[in-house]
């Protein structure tokens, strides 16, 4: 059974969650509760960057994901074209 996590924790975690997902309410909810329980305006600022750089790699292979498969469709209603 997992052990329950520390406020501090939930708080960070939530903080980066709604970075990641783009939710400004959730992170001003987060942010407000995190400052309440004292934790330090480094320390967020650093789950925060992490936050944006997990966020950022992911967008960027997604895009590529989407290019890939974009391209590959092509081919293929190229390929299907020739044959008719």
């Amino acid at each position: 059974m997992p052990t329950e996590l520390d406020p501090v924790t939930k708080e960070l975690a939530a903080i980066a969650a709604a970075v990641a997902g783009h939710c400004a309410p959730c992170f001003s909810y987060h942010f407000h509760q995190a400052s309440a329980l004292g934790i330090p305006p480094e320390t967020i600022q650093a789950v925060v960057s992490l936050a944006q750089a997990i966020r950022q790699a992911g967008d960027r292979h997604i895009d590529e994901f989407v290019a890939r498969r974009l391209a590959d469709q092509n081919v293929h209603n190229e390929t299907d074209q020739t044959q008719e």
